[in-house]
């Protein structure tokens, strides 16, 4: 088993005046705070000419801005923690003057909220100060922007840490109801002997959002669907969806079974394909206007498993599109005709689990029961538990994973050969893009998607099936 490192003493925010801090960080430390977690010195660095009243009334209009009025005890054990190191992160003079607000430190953990191009001279600044130590670093995605990069980036980070020391934030992985995955699988055990080849006829994920890029344009037009939330997001959902069980609850054991899906997955064909870009992207403020950066993408995955092998694996992402949805769907093989084998009786619907994983998370199971009347015939019957209901409120993302790393809990963290697998198999995807279709604001994407999937259907939210 692997041994956790001890808590840390500090959290260092490279980044804190960032629209990242500003929306997740502030309001995630002031729930640990609430929860009694912050028994630390939480300081910022920033290129800000600020000082620590500055600081503490920006936390407090964040957290305003995402939860609502504070409680002024909490925001005061929060407030009484913060402190603020000015200086450019190029100068070794502001790191001079980090090391020595961190004097009495022992195990500091450094969150790297900040452009990735700023990740090298960073950490070695950090560890030019003697720093690095016995201090671990969170790491933001995008993690590079390619195999090639990532490979780079590793190489740099593993300098100073390693590896069970650097964690890699993707923040599904903090997701209750992402997590609830792997739950739902293995706490289950009637799953276990129907969820193979021999039974499941294919399985979908889809990350839908209405919106577009929303004065991310500069950001976005350098990245692109397939980048940012394909190789990471939703591959990371695939994981869960499709690995063996863990030998134990050690971080390394299930991050083990993930890489092992990662691994017996295929490159992307780059004929199975479709990327989009939605009606209006090229006047959005940033992007350039010849831009062939796709806003949507659906792909068609290949895992060469035993029990995996010639499932296909459907995903598709999209911005601007009809609705924000995040779900995954596993359709299982359709039941004989047998005793439904009148031609004036419809043959019954294949089962589906469909898993909720946005907002009113849970989950749906499709059946079929019999329809009213003289004919044995069937009709679709949905059995929906909602998490909220059946579980109560749970912890927000950035909450677990910040709180996570501080106690040296690696398990939702993505690990260096998952990272570089998923780079793998989107890379065909990156050197050889497949052309790009027209699709309209508010639609399900461009129609050739439909094209990829063949005689399978793209699933709809329950409210339009």
């Amino acid at each position: 088993m692997q041994n956790r490192l001890p808590r840390s003493d500090a959290l260092v925010l490279f980044g804190i005046t960032g629209d990242l801090a500003k929306k997740k960080i502030f309001p995630a430390l002031y729930r640990l705070a609430e929860r009694d977690r912050l028994d630390m010195p939480i300081v910022g660095v920033a290129r800000s000419a600020w000082n620590d009243k500055a600081l503490c009334e920006h936390a407090r209009d964040a957290i305003i801005a995402a939860r609502g009025p504070v409680d002024d005890e909490v925001f005061a054990r929060l407030a009484s923690r913060l402190r603020l190191v000015g200086g450019d992160y190029n100068d070794g003079a502001t790191f001079e003057r980090l090391a020595a607000e961190l004097s009495d430190i022992r195990r500091p953990t450094f969150y790297l909220a900040i452009p990735p191009v700023m990740f090298p001279v960073v950490v070695q600044h950090i560890a030019g100060v003697g720093l690095a130590q016995n201090g671990r670093v969170i790491v933001e995605k995008p993690f590079g922007r390619d195999l090639k990069s990532a490979i780079e980036l590793d190489s740099i980070l593993h300098e100073h840490f390693d590896e069970r020391r650097i964690f890699r934030i993707d923040h599904y992985l903090g997701k209750e109801s992402v997590e609830n995955l792997l739950v739902f699988r293995f706490a289950n055990s009637f799953f276990e002997p129907i969820w193979n080849r021999n039974n499941i006829a294919s399985v979908q994920v889809t990350m839908a959002e209405s919106f577009g890029v929303e004065g991310r344009g500069p950001f976005y037009d350098e990245v692109g669907a397939i980048r940012d939330v394909v190789q990471n997001h939703i591959l990371q959902v695939v994981t869960l969806l499709a690995m063996e069980p863990p030998v134990d609850k050690d971080a390394d054991a299930l991050r083990d079974e993930k890489a092992r899906v990662l691994k017996a997955m295929r490159p992307i064909d780059t004929s199975r394909i479709v990327r989009g870009q939605y009606v209006g992207y090229l006047d959005e403020p940033g992007v350039a206007p010849d831009s062939t950066t796709e806003t949507f993408a659906a792909l068609h995955l290949r895992i060469d498993s035993w029990r995996w092998a010639g499932v296909p694996f459907y995903v598709r992402a999209g911005k601007a599109m009809a609705t924000t949805w995040l779900e995954a769907v596993v359709e299982f093989r359709a039941p004989p005709r047998m005793m439904f084998a009148d031609a004036a009786v419809p043959q019954p619907h294949s089962n589906t689990i469909r898993f909720r994983l946005g907002q009113h998370d849970g989950v749906t199971f499709g059946l079929q029961a019999k329809r009213p009347g003289r004919e044995l015939a069937t009709r679709d019957v949905k059995v929906r538990v909602d998490f909220d209901d059946a579980l109560g409120i749970r912890q927000d993302a950035y909450e677990r994973l910040l709180d996570d790393a501080m106690d040296g809990e690696a398990r939702r963290f993505a690990r260096t050969d998952s990272v570089q697998e998923a780079w793998r198999i989107v890379q065909p995807a990156l050197d050889q893009p497949s052309p790009l279709y027209q699709y309209e604001r508010g639609s399900w994407g461009p129609p050739e998607s439909q094209e990829l999937i063949g005689h399978h259907h793209w699933h709809l939210p329950e409210d339009e099936e």
